[in-house]
């Protein structure tokens, strides 16, 4: 089988299997792969950068912190954490590669948008869950003197009711391009995984992700005072709430809706007038799990 046969089938094979065990699906058509030949690996290291799966959480041992975990700060089995810019574990001191960090500028935006992003957390996942973001350079140059030549990140999110009936993950990967000396092109894909379960019964649960993408160009508003990193902060702030909020209600109304509309219009009750009531209420339990997140 050629490249894109390996790459395509795995696709087709993971978009069938049951998305709540889509990280023990994903190792498991990559483990497939592997035995099947050396030649196998780039296919492998695709499907890992392309599949999305829940966020992981990890404690940064410097600060104390936890931080998410994802393919865009990883090497090899270890993780940065965007706090104090370390991986945990200590990668292989033997590789000859060293491990891929931000430039020293990129890094003082990381650590404000962290705590922009943290603030934004707090506001609208009502004071829990967990945020991080990283940044990395698309520029050609190792350190560049200024943002002027572009970057790119990702900014996620995860969120977990108490009685863990409702899990909420949202990966939020950007790319600001310059356009001209101060104007920029923001180009946003957003990926949000849930995964809903009524602790009452097994019958009934919602899982699966929704991708969508957002593009937005402005100009950098220097004159009013506000410094480059500032504008570009805004910028992906308010695309990621857009984004965030439209997933949201999409989820709501396609989903949700659309589920009333098959249990109470498109099938015929063969049940008593107690079992609609029931199932009802079953329907509003899922969509408060929703809300909670």
């Amino acid at each position: 089988m050629s490249y894109d046969d390996k790459f395509d089938s795995s696709l087709d094979l993971l978009r069938r299997l049951d998305p709540r065990t889509i990280s023990a699906n994903l190792n498991s058509v990559c483990s497939l792969i592997q035995n099947g030949s050396d030649d196998n690996e780039e296919v492998v290291q695709d499907l890992l950068s392309s599949v999305d799966t829940p966020l992981q959480v990890r404690k940064c041992v410097q600060s104390g912190k936890s931080y998410l975990c994802c393919d865009y700060n990883r090497d090899g089995d270890s993780y940065r954490s965007p706090w104090s810019n370390k991986y945990y574990p200590s990668p292989n001191g033997d590789d000859d590669i060293p491990p891929p960090y931000p430039s020293d500028l990129l890094r003082q935006l990381e650590l404000k948008a962290n705590d922009s992003f943290d603030v934004y957390r707090d506001l609208y996942y009502e004071g829990s869950g967990i945020s991080s973001v990283y940044l990395w350079d698309s520029a050609e140059d190792d350190e560049p003197d200024s943002l002027t030549d572009g970057f790119a990140g990702v900014v996620l999110f995860k969120k977990e009711t108490d009685d863990g009936s409702g899990k909420w993950d949202s990966i939020h990967v950007f790319e600001v391009v310059p356009v001209s000396a101060n104007s920029f092109s923001y180009k946003l894909t957003s990926t949000v995984i849930l995964d809903l379960q009524n602790k009452q019964t097994s019958s009934l649960s919602l899982s699966g992700n929704l991708t969508r993408q957002l593009e937005t160009s402005a100009t950098a508003e220097l004159d009013s005072g506000l410094n480059l990193e500032t504008n570009h902060l805004i910028q992906l702030g308010q695309l990621v709430e857009k984004s965030e909020y439209n997933i949201r209600n999409l989820l709501q109304e396609v989903y949700f809706d659309k589920l009333k509309d098959i249990m109470l219009k498109d099938l015929r009750s063969v049940g008593e007038i107690s079992d609609k009531k029931l199932e009802d209420l079953r329907q509003s339990e899922m969509i408060k799990g929703l809300q909670s997140l």
